[in-house]
Parts: structure tokens; C-alpha cells; sequence
């Protein structure tokens, strides 16, 4: 038998398996967080947020071609992207771990026969078949995100390393290390995570040339390894451009050249030193300074792809996250600075409260002009530096964050008070508990073991669950619920074993992959004790590694069963088999919860957004799911290009404004009218409220606003050297066109049109997007309201301004209007407008349809879709629209049922609707049905100790709300039973002691 013929030829079977899965389960369009955004950018070859993945944005655009020109498949064909490299990572870790099985089985007779090829062969079908099989890694391979492309990479490059070390010894083996450096220089065009393969890398090398290592060659290896790393994320990466950003400074500032020539200077020496450097190599015969230079020239290479973004963004893209267009922002890009720095080695732990002193550090420069118009960078900020009181800095500190829900989610970690300073064993107690324990090795279990559900901070499955009846029906029923008996856990322990037995150098080198890529990310990042999401993905190339394991335990059950099984083919044919078992297991498993190939609600669900907002409005967006979902359906699909998506977390930037401020599409320039002085990085980042200033009758928007632009002493004053804008009153004023409004509003609330808005800002200090949205606001009421303006029904409360009472319910967004409703604290809806866009413009595709698995990204969106419909019933009702608000009620219950979106609280508001329908015995069902399901929840999340679980909290509030809606229509017995319940569920939970 040809195993060389075999190997590759099972190589590329293992990739069309995986690619035939892949590709079935695909995400057809747009999915939630980044994939929004990152099909955007690809498509159009725009700037996403940074650091950037041009590579990426490359390997995407081309991809979208395959659509022809159809935009409903160009999702599709850049989620391919995801599919195609990951089943190359498949095929990579195959062929990597039929060459580590090879070693094992070769060692003692180079000659492979029929059995040996077998055992080799069927070691890489198990380990690469599960790993493609497993939670994470399938998760990632069906959406258009970084991290499929970044783990092939990953797979790629360790592929190449183990076949240097397969031909080292042979003459012109020099140039796997070429293609290692070129594999790790496009890997920074996609994510940094590659960079941890590192040492793996380094120990291959070190254990190939030196067959007895000593500690000390072990210990300079790991040293110099991770040196390697930091040259890259330190001195290459951001160091290089750096560099170049002082060459500029002096070329401009100094000789006073225009923009750009000292980049362009830097960029020819840095070339010529590398060719004289190669040449002068080649010369003496510098055999070890010839590759490493040609190493650097290949990782350069890769790292040039980031000219894309440089050049893009100078083309001002409706995408331009941090606008990267000089070299100055450019490296801030980088750098990642707009995501702030974690405390490492040294650092305050979260009781220092705010810092005692702040220290100015590295300017912040910008390109402007000189008193005689020539170009020049001028200082627009500092960097700063936070001083705390001493008593409250820690060596290797954990708990940091100093934001109110992280403290509370450390003191039910720890167990500590209020204000108790955490000791360093209680912050040690903490890294291995929580960012180890609940953030490693949870997830790590969830792949090979089993994970209990979807619900966020949901457990890996244990064994005392496997069989457990008593779990409540809408927990055993998930299709995320997946056991997989553990099999892939001691398979890989059972590899892992044996591959130290027999090999401890190999070994060592899979455990390094393994840690590096897992572990070692916990400490370096440092995470928070809570997050928005599971962020199991980040460990993907940890369960890569582990994967080898699992693979070699065929080896394993080889050499154990080989005085049973006397047959050298049979036996390890047989083996192979059984152990085939396992990825077949995780596949049956996985399947349901992995297929997102008729998932459309999320784009569908952006739609909605947009359609509830009428033409050229302005919408008020919040976090990555209100806006990315609406990116794409505006810049993929061409869908409502009318309505500017305004982003309030970046629209506390100042190059986001300069963007809001230029015409996107069928959208005007959004009307500001601040100076672009007055919100530059540094300038106006916090406006306070002077509370010694009296103007009890409040102030003109308008003339503030004016006042704002000129600066006045009237609203600014020094403060430690620095100049600081006030506003004097938090009452403010608006003149009120009313004839321009009266034709916005329905003919029944035109006799409530103000002519002037009178309200009340209740805060102490006022942000930048604060400050742009009032000047909006007052801009466009001196235009006579021309751009309808809407806040998206999912941003958080102080981010209204104060305004709800005088905004109006029209889908999923409120429309603020100068109308003020008698009663009307939290706005009003306009029924004829809401019905419409709910009942006849809204898309709610396959949200009925059992067969496909929602997670909870998807819960919180249509409990949002279930609120407003819940809303627009009740005004119906009140309205004695019976019919109307009896079909809405329906409606609801008919697209969004309990068996594919479970039932959350504003599920159980429609009780008491259908009681005052006269649908008794239909709210009585339900009623039922949801305290039942409520009541078997809240015992198993309180059973099982599941934390911050956003369904706990949802379960409990069912059960008050059904209780409050029986007892309000009489129903006192059903009312006993629920308020009885709540009680019981509530003294055990989370909330009874907040």
C-alpha cells in the first residue's frame, strides 16, 4: 500500500465531508454581532473596526463575485469563506496528525505495513473529524467572522512546521520557514490569534536540532518564542508604523514637507536596509541572518495587505471605523486604542475607585496648518496616565473593572462584602474560579463533553444530567442541549497518555499548542466578570490541539488491544471504526443546534428597524446587534439607503461625526452644526453641569448651542488647565414651528402640537453624542422638522435625553415629535401607522418554524418584536379596536409560538388582554401553560446555579405578571396559585438579596 497516496487522498476526503457539512448548514445571509459588519466591509472593501482584517476583507470581496450580481447570495458566498477554510483547517490537522502518528508508529520499524497505515490513517480521521464536528469550531465555520479564516492559518503554518522537521535534514528545507513567515504575515491581516502558535513552533525546531534538550535550552526556547511574539505585536505590528509617524512628524513639522513624505521616506529606507541586508547575506554567506531577513521581508509582505485599509479609508467609505486615512490614526487603529489597555502584571484592583491623579503622556496628533497655512500635525490631546492610591494597586491584579455590575458579579464570585478590599489569594481565587474555570474550561468541556443549553453561562453536561428525567422539558428539548457522554473527553486523555508514553517531545509540543492557544489567553487578556456574549471561539485553536489527542487514542486502544486482537490489519481497522463512533456522536449531536441554513430573522429583524421609520429619517442606534443587522441590509442589499443609521457609541468620536456629516446614499448630511473644533478628540468628551449658574425658567437650546460654538466664557471655564464646557441649566427650551409639524402628525394629536418644547435633561454631565444629537434635534426644528428623527426601541433609557414623552411608537423605533399627550410619561403610538408596519411591512420569516434553532441572540430581538405588538394591542384595545387588537394578539401567538421562541414576560402581558377580550379559557390555557414552564425553569436554574441568567429573570417576572393580570380579572384562585410560586422562586434566586 502507498500511504503517501492514501494519506493525501484521505486528506482531501475529510476535507469534502467537512465542506459537505459546512455547506449544508450554512448561515444564508447576514448573522448577529461582527458578521453584519464584516459582510459590509468585504463586499465594498471598506474599514471595519480595528485592528482590521484586510486579508480577510480581500478573500470576502472575491467571494462575493460568486453571486453574480444577485445581492440576497452575496451573505451567502462570503460566508463560504468561513466554510472553505475551515474544512481546510480539517484538512491540515489531518495531514498533522497522520505525521505525529507516523513518528509513534515508525520509530521502531520505518517500514509501515497494511496495520500500520491503517492505525495512522484512522487516527487522523477521528482526531480531525471530531474537531470538525465539535461546538465551537462548526459554530465558527458558518458565518462570515475572522475566526475560521485565522484558524486555518493557524493549521496551516503548523502543517508547514511539521514538515520541515520531516525534511529538515534535506537540502533546501530552509523554505518551509519562508512559507511559516508569509502564513504568519497574512495572519496578521486577519486575526492576531495565530501569533500564539509560536512556541509550539519554536519547540518543534529546538527538539529537531537538539536531540537530549536540557532546561536551560527549554527555558530560552519558551523565552525566545515568546519574544518572537512580542517583536511581532509589538515592534512590527504597531512598531513599524510608530517609527514611521516620527519620520513624519519631522519631515512635516521640522523640514516642513507636506503629508506624507516622511511615511513614504521611511518606507524606502526600511526596503533598502532589507535589500542590502538580504544582499550582504548572500555575499558572506550568513546563512542564519539570510533567513531571518528573508523571514521578516515575507512577514512584511503579509502585514503590507493592511495598505488597503490605509488607501480605503482615503476614499471616505460609509464604513470607515476610526477613519485610518493619515498615519497618525492609522496607528491608533493599530494599537487598538479605542478599546483602552488592562491591567496585567501591576494595577489597581476595583475598590481604588477613581484615580487620585491623572498624568498627561504621549501626544495625540492630527494633520492641520501652521500659522502660515502649511501642512503641519498639531496636538489635539494627550494620552493619560491614572495614578490610584498605592493601598489599592496589586501585583497580577483580576479584579480591576470598576464599572457597578462587574463589581457586583465579583463579590458573588469571591464572596466578598461591600467595599472589601479583595486580598491577593481572593484575586488569585477569582483568575482560577472564574477566568479559568467559567471562561476555559467550561467552554472546553462544552466541546467534549457536553454543554447543558443555549441560555448564556449555561454548564458542560455533566454525568448526573445525562439520564436525569426530572430536568424540565424546555431544558432536556433544546437543541443546544448536547451529550456526548464524554467520550471525546477520555478519548483525548486516553491520546494524550499515550503520546507522553511514547513521546514526550511530541507531546510537549501539542501541550504547548494547547496552552498557548487556551490558558495563556486567559492571562494575557484578563477578562471581565461579565459579557455580552460566550466567547468560546477566542479557544478554538486550544480544542485544535486537544484534537490531536483525541486522534492518537486510536493508537492508544492499538497498543492495548494488541494481544487480544492478534490481527495487525483487523485489529486497528476495527479500532478505527469504533472510535469513528465519536465525531458520528458529535455530529448527530451538534446537528440541530448547528443548522442556521433557513435562519433569516436577524436581517429580517434589521428590516423591521428600518421600516418602522419613515422616509430620510434619522435613526438612533445602540450596540453591535442595533446596528451591524442594519449595515448590511443598507450597504449588501441596497434596503432603505434613505434612513442614516446614527450609532450613539461611536458617535462620541470625532471622525464618526465627520462621517454623520457627509451625504451616504439616498441620506442627506446629517444636520449638525457644531464646528469641527468643538467635538475633536479631547475637546468637549464631557459636558458638565454648572449648578451654580441659575436659570430656573431653562435655556434656549438654539442660543446655547450657538454659545457652544463660540466658546463663551458664558459656558466654558478653565478647569486644571484645561478649558471645559458647562450648560447652566438642565431645563431646556425648543421654538416649535407648529405649522410645519401639524402636517407630521396624526389629525387627532395636532391639538396637543407644542410651540415650544420645554424639558428636562436629569443629568449631571452630558457626553459628546449628547451634545450632537441636541444640536441635530435643534438643527433640523429650525428646518421645519424635515428629517423625521427615531430612536431604535432597543437603546437604553438615558440615552432618550429625557425626551420619551414626546416620542411616538411606530414599529421597533420611537419618532420624536413636539407633541405632548396628557398621561403620555413614556410617548405614545400612533395605531394606524404602528399597525401597519407591524401587521403588513414586518417580515418575521421561519419564526414559526419548529425545525429551526434560535439561540438567545435571537430571544432578545423578539421579545422586543412581542413588546411593541403587546403595546400597539393594549392602545387598540383602549382605542375599543377590539378586533384589531384581537388579530395583533393572534398574530403574535401565530409568528413568534412558544416552540420556537420560548415564552418570555411579554408573553404573559397578553394575558391580561385576552381576559379583557373575553378569550377566557384561551388566557387561561396559556397562563397555565407558561407558570408551569416558568415554574420547572426557575427550579433547575436555581438547582443548578446557572448565574446572570437573563431567563431566570424573564421566568420570575411571568409569574408575577400572571399572577397581578389574575387578580386583577378576578380569577383569585389561579392568582393564589401563581402568587404562591413567585414566592417560593423567589426567595431561592439570585435577585432576593439585591
Amino acid at each position: 500500500m502507498n500511504y503517501q497516496r492514501i494519506n493525501n487522498i484521505t486528506g482531501w476526503l475529510v476535507f469534502a465531508i467537512a465542506t459537505i457539512v459546512y455547506v449544508l448548514t450554512l448561515e444564508p445571509t447576514s448573522s448577529f454581532w461582527d458578521c453584519g459588519e464584516f459582510i459590509s466591509t468585504s463586499y465594498k472593501l471598506m474599514v471595519p473596526h480595528p485592528p482590521g482584517a484586510p486579508i480577510f476583507l480581500l478573500i470576502g470581496r472575491l467571494f462575493s463575485f460568486f453571486a453574480m450580481g444577485d445581492l440576497t447570495q452575496v451573505a451567502f458566498w462570503i460566508n463560504m469563506t468561513a466554510a472553505i477554510s475551515s474544512s481546510l483547517t480539517i484538512l491540515f490537522l489531518f495531514w498533522s496528525i497522520t505525521l505525529f502518528a507516523k513518528k509513534l508508529v515508525s520509530r521502531d520499524n520505518p517500514v509501515l505495513s497494511t496495520g500500520n497505515i491503517i492505525a495512522i490513517i484512522g487516527s487522523g480521521l477521528v482526531g480531525s473529524l471530531a474537531y470538525a464536528f465539535s461546538d465551537t469550531f462548526w459554530f465558527s465555520s458558518e458565518e462570515a467572522e475572522v475566526y475560521a479564516m485565522s484558524s486555518f492559518l493557524t493549521a496551516f503554518i503548523f502543517w508547514a512546521i511539521l514538515k520541515w522537521e520531516a525534511h529538515a535534514d534535506e537540502e533546501g528545507s530552509d523554505r518551509w520557514f519562508l512559507i511559516i513567515a508569509y502564513g504568519m504575515g497574512l495572519s496578521i491581516g486577519v486575526h492576531l490569534l495565530n501569533l500564539t502558535a509560536i512556541p509550539a513552533l519554536a519547540f518543534v525546531y529546538y527538539f529537531k536540532k537538539h536531540k537530549d534538550p536540557t532546561p536551560g535550552g527549554i527555558i530560552a526556547t519558551l523565552l525566545l518564542s515568546l519574544l518572537g511574539v512580542g517583536v511581532i505585536m509589538i515592534g512590527i505590528i504597531p512598531g513599524l508604523p510608530t517609527l514611521a509617524a516620527k519620520f513624519e512628524i519631522f519631515f512635516v513639522n521640522v523640514l516642513h514637507l507636506g503629508f506624507g513624505t516622511g511615511a513614504i521616506v521611511f518606507v524606502i529606507l526600511l526596503i533598502g536596509a532589507l535589500i542590502y541586508g538580504i544582499l550582504y547575506s548572500i555575499k558572506h554567506k550568513k546563512r542564519l541572518l539570510n533567513l531571518s531577513l528573508l523571514s521578516l521581508t515575507f512577514i512584511l509582505l503579509g502585514f503590507a495587505s493592511y495598505g488597503v485599509i490605509l488607501i480605503r479609508s482615503q476614499f471616505n467609505p460609509t464604513i470607515d471605523m476610526n477613519d485610518p486615512e493619515n498615519v497618525m490614526s492609522f496607528i491608533s487603529y493599530l494599537k487598538r486604542e479605542q478599546y483602552g489597555d488592562r491591567p496585567l502584571v501591576w494595577g489597581p484592583v476595583y475598590t481604588a475607585g477613581y484615580p487620585i491623579d491623572v498624568k498627561k503622556t504621549a501626544a495625540v496628533y492630527a494633520p492641520g496648518k501652521d500659522e502660515k497655512g502649511n501642512d503641519k500635525y498639531v496636538i489635539t490631546d494627550y494620552k493619560s496616565e491614572y495614578i490610584y492610591k498605592k493601598e489599592h494597586m496589586m501585583l497580577f491584579p483580576r479584579m480591576y473593572s470598576t464599572q457597578a455590575h462587574h463589581i457586583r458579579a465579583y463579590r458573588d464570585w469571591s464572596g466578598l462584602k461591600e467595599g472589601q478590599k479583595p486580598t491577593f489569594f481572593q484575586n488569585m481565587s477569582f483568575m482560577f474560579t472564574y477566568q479559568m474555570g467559567h471562561m476555559y474550561w467550561r467552554y472546553f468541556l462544552w466541546n467534549f463533553a457536553g454543554r447543558e443549553g443555549d441560555e448564556q453561562n449555561s454548564n458542560w453536561l455533566m454525568p448526573g444530567e445525562w439520564f436525569d428525567k426530572s430536568i424540565p422539558a424546555e431544558i432536556q428539548d433544546n437543541k443546544a442541549r448536547n451529550n456526548y457522554f464524554m467520550l471525546p473527553l477520555i478519548a483525548g486523555f486516553l491520546g494524550l497518555v499515550y503520546h507522553f508514553s511514547k513521546n514526550k517531545k511530541d507531546g510537549s509540543i501539542i501541550a504547548m499548542l494547547w496552552f498557548f492557544t487556551g490558558l495563556a489567553i486567559i492571562l494575557y487578556a484578563n477578562p471581565q466578570p461579565v459579557e455580552p456574549r460566550e466567547r468560546d471561539y477566542v479557544f478554538a485553536g486550544s480544542f485544535y490541539g486537544f484534537a490531536f489527542w483525541i486522534g492518537l487514542s486510536v493508537l492508544f486502544l492499538d497498543d492495548l488491544l494488541r494481544k487480544v486482537l492478534k490481527s495487525e490489519t483487523l485489529r486497528p481497522a476495527i479500532i478505527t471504526l469504533a472510535l469513528l463512533f465519536i465525531p458520528a456522536l458529535m455530529i448527530s449531536e451538534n446537528w440541530d443546534d448547528h443548522d442556521r441554513s433557513k435562519r433569516y430573522f436577524q436581517v429580517d429583524g434589521a428590516k423591521n428597524i428600518l421600516n418602522s421609520c419613515a422616509p430620510n429619517a434619522i435613526l438612533f442606534t445602540g450596540g453591535d446587534n442595533d446596528t451591524y443587522p442594519l449595515w448590511y441590509a443598507q450597504e449588501v442589499e441596497g434596503f432603505r439607503t434613505d434612513v442614516r443609521v446614527c450609532n450613539l457609541s461611536l458617535l462620541n468620536t470625532d471622525w464618526y461625526i465627520n462621517q454623520m456629516k457627509r451625504k451616504s446614499y439616498l441620506s442627506d448630511p446629517l444636520p449638525i452644526d457644531i464646528k469641527s473644533e468643538n467635538y475633536t478628540s479631547g475637546v468637549n468628551d464631557m459636558i458638565y453641569f454648572d449648578k451654580q449658574s441659575r436659570y430656573d425658567g431653562g435655556v434656549s437650546l438654539p442660543v446655547y448651542l450657538k454659545l457652544v460654538n463660540k466658546r463663551d466664557e458664558r459656558v466654558s471655564r478653565m478647569n486644571e488647565g484645561d478649558l471645559i464646557t458647562t450648560y447652566p441649566s438642565q431645563t431646556f427650551t425648543l421654538p416649535i414651528d407648529t405649522a410645519s409639524v401639524a402636517s407630521l402628525v396624526n389629525a387627532k394629536y395636532r391639538p396637543f402640537v407644542l410651540d415650544k418644547l420645554t424639558w428636562k435633561i436629569n443629568k449631571n454631565n452630558l457626553d459628546k453624542k449628547s451634545l450632537i444629537m441636541l444640536d441635530m434635534i435643534a438643527v433640523n426644528a429650525a428646518n421645519g422638522w424635515k428629517r423625521p428623527i427615531y430612536f431604535s426601541t432597543t437603546l437604553s433609557g438615558d440615552e432618550f435625553l429625557d425626551l420619551r414623552p414626546y416620542m411616538q411608537l411606530e414599529g421597533l423605533a420611537y419618532r420624536l415629535l413636539p407633541v405632548s399627550l396628557p398621561g403620555a410619561t413614556n410617548g405614545w403610538l400612533d395605531t394606524d401607522i404602528m399597525y401597519d408596519n407591524m401587521i403588513n411591512k414586518f417580515q418575521y420569516k421561519g419564526l414559526n418554524d419548529s425545525t429551526i434553532f434560535y439561540n438567545e441572540d435571537y430571544y432578545r430581538f423578539t421579545s422586543n418584536h412581542r413588546s411593541e405588538m403587546y403595546s400597539l394591542a393594549s392602545q387598540l384595545l383602549r382605542e375599543g379596536q377590539k378586533e384589531k387588537a384581537k388579530k395583533v394578539v393572534d398574530f403574535c401567538f401565530e409568528k413568534m409560538p412558544s416552540s420556537t421562541i420560548p415564552y418570555d414576560y411579554n408573553s404573559a402581558m397578553f394575558i391580561s388582554l385576552l381576559l379583557e377580550l373575553g378569550e377566557d379559557k384561551k388566557a387561561i390555557a396559556l397562563a397555565e401553560d407558561m407558570a408551569t414552564k416558568s415554574d420547572e425553569l426557575l427550579g433547575y436554574f436555581q438547582q443548578h446555579h446557572i448565574r446572570y441568567s437573563t431567563r431566570e429573570y424573564s421566568a420570575l417576572r411571568i409569574l408575577d405578571i400572571l399572577y397581578r393580570s389574575m387578580r386583577s380579572a378576578g380569577q383569585n384562585d389561579l392568582a393564589t396559585k401563581y402568587e404562591k410560586m413567585l414566592e417560593k422562586r423567589y426567595t431561592n434566586s439570585q435577585y432576593s438579596n439585591e
